[in-house]
């Protein structure tokens, strides 16, 4: 990269930690800290979930995936947008009015304390291992950038990212969020696709170029569409860091309207990283390996200084998705097991502290596995495929069905914990079977446990058996 595109990705770090700043002085309580108060209206609550949902799978994962199999590469970002739809339509308003932070919270509301620790550990493995995987994208990026070693951009990076975190919490991050999101959406609308098409001789100079499959919405396959279904659909509505935004919002019609927009914006964005990497196959079809589409184009059809800022746009969908993920992880460890079962009773000021300290004390850890394991997409797969598979059918029985109970939850995840793990050793942790064979045992249990039981009676603050 030229020095003017490296000074204009330094000058966005330099403001990051500076939006992170204004974020600490911003926070008078935990409230504030965990959830902005619940105060953001409609604009930086779509900038904040949008940034958030929009990692570095979304962007630089998406453009590989248009390079390789045209426009259905779209599906990954897709299917994160066709969820957040649904839990716009059907969750977002209820969510919102939920006098809880977490997820794991509203469990022991409906069904018992344990439910509310199983949970919770499952969720915070999951999370920590996405903002281990966002951390090392970074550190990757930084090393392309600055020149430096893989291990020091992971440090850099990391560091700038726990720092704003650390410091201001759901403030600083929706800051950040919001200038992230605009980032985003000018280095990938306005710049790159536009570009991108110039360069390649418009829609009818794609078409010359690349064979007609790359044209079709199936050529994925239909097998790998439906384990992104599986995946990101099911994923992003029982997501922590999902919820944490929705909690954010104001009023629950900005929930709902924000989660919405959120919703529609993802499949735009989807489609337009796949056009991208469609685009880069015209132009560069020998690179060596496709995951680098997305700079080889950004460096190929933008004059130098707009260059950066593409750069700085695909670091604002890693940075906001890890600072989403530390900031959901400190959040679960600090409500719904330190305050919960270690230290009950604790004051406000105290617990506001704690979190702070575990919300540093994540973002540390994530840069250690960073810079000492290898193949954490793999640990990554098998998280998601754990969260999803344990708990999206006790989480929404918990909202939809009355008769589900506590010893019906808890034998729900613990069945489909197991048989999850069971399925990857059989079938691999690249396939799509494992969560599917987990979401069924999840679901047959639980329904045979809570029909096999007589209805508990009603309990003050839940439903607890």
């Amino acid at each position: 990269m030229s020095l003017i595109d490296t000074l204009v990705v330094a000058v966005y770090l330099g403001g990051m930690v500076y939006l992170g700043h204004r974020g600490y002085r911003r926070v008078r309580s935990s409230s504030d800290y965990i959830v902005a108060g619940r105060r953001l209206g409609v604009a930086p609550f779509t900038a904040c979930l949008g940034a958030t949902v929009l990692g570095g799978a979304s962007t630089i994962g998406s453009v590989k995936l248009g390079y390789q199999h045209g426009l259905s590469g779209a599906w990954l970002v897709g299917m994160l947008g066709i969820g957040l739809l649904a839990l716009g339509f059907l969750l977002s308003s209820r969510i919102s009015r939920l006098s809880v932070v977490t997820i794991s919270e509203m469990l022991e509301e409906r069904y018992s304390p344990a439910a509310r620790l199983l949970s919770a550990i499952i969720m915070v493995v999951y999370l920590q291992m996405l903002a281990v995987v966002q951390i090392i994208a970074i550190g990757s990026v930084f090393s392309v950038i600055f020149g430096i070693s893989m291990s020091a951009g992971i440090l850099v990076g990391g560091a700038i990212v726990v720092a704003y975190t650390a410091m201001g919490g759901m403030w600083s991050v929706s800051m950040t969020d919001s200038a992230q999101f605009a980032l985003m959406t000018v280095g990938v609308f306005i710049l790159l696709l536009p570009a991108g098409l110039i360069a390649a001789g418009g829609w009818s100079g794609l078409h010359a170029a690349l064979p007609a499959a790359h044209f079709s919405i199936d050529a994925i396959g239909w097998q790998r569409i439906g384990s992104l279904f599986l995946l990101y659909f099911l994923g992003v509505i029982i997501g922590q860091d999902v919820w944490q935004r929705v909690f954010t919002a104001r009023t629950p019609q900005i929930a709902r309207r924000g989660t919405l927009l959120v919703g529609a914006y993802c499949i735009l964005y989807g489609v337009a990283t796949a056009i991208c990497g469609m685009v880069a196959l015209a132009l560069l079809p020998d690179l060596a390996d496709p995951q680098l589409a997305f700079a080889s184009l950004a460096v190929t059809v933008l004059p130098v200084g707009l260059v950066g800022l593409v750069f700085a746009g695909a670091l604002s969908a890693l940075m906001s998705t890890a600072s989403g993920a530390l900031l959901a992880v400190a959040t679960l460890l600090a409500n719904d097991v330190y305050r919960r079962f270690v230290a009950p009773g604790l004051g406000d000021g105290a617990f506001l502290r704690a979190t702070r300290v575990i919300a540093t004390t994540a973002g540390v850890l994530s840069v250690v596995i960073g810079l000492t394991i290898g193949d954490v997409v793999r640990a990554l797969d098998i998280s998601y495929t754990l969260l999803s598979g344990s708990l999206f059918v006790p989480v929404m029985a918990g909202i939809f069905w009355r008769r589900a109970g506590a010893v019906a939850a808890l034998a729900s995840m613990g069945a489909s914990f197991v048989a999850g793990i069971a399925a990857m050793a059989v079938y691999g942790i690249d396939s799509g079977k494992p969560i599917l064979v987990g979401i069924l045992v999840s679901a047959v249990t639980l329904l045979a446990v809570a029909l096999a039981r007589r209805p508990a009676p009603a309990q003050p603050g839940g439903e607890h058996e």
